[in-house]
């Protein structure tokens, strides 16, 4: 990967220099000329990009991405039985109805 990016930003400085290039055979063209200036800056942006990455990988615990450390699949739903008993009646049927699309998913 490091290989890559770096062809990539050496890709970048070679198309900058073409399009500086093209800028002053077309008499110093503005459009031509801020392309010149913006490919360097792409290449300048891919190589903080990357290096971030690999700051944010050589940090990155050991066990963060274990599955089941950090994410819960499912939590039962809670019903609130206090107050209006109608209600309690209906949530108690709405989760009922979602841990049976559950079940249905897991299986």
């Amino acid at each position: 990967m490091h290989a890559v990016v770096i062809l990539l930003f050496l890709m970048t400085l070679q198309l900058g220099w073409w399009q500086w290039e093209r800028s002053a055979a077309r008499g110093w063209n503005a459009q031509n000329m801020s392309y010149a200036f913006q490919w360097p800056v792409y290449g300048v942006m891919g190589l903080w990009f990357y290096s971030r990455l690999m700051r944010m990988e050589m940090e990155r615990h050991p066990d963060a991405g274990a599955p089941g450390t950090s994410v819960a699949l499912y939590r039962e739903a809670r019903v609130d039985t206090t107050g209006d008993p109608e209600l309690a009646a209906y949530n108690a049927y709405l989760a009922g109805l979602n841990e049976e699309v559950l079940r249905q998913r897991l299986e």
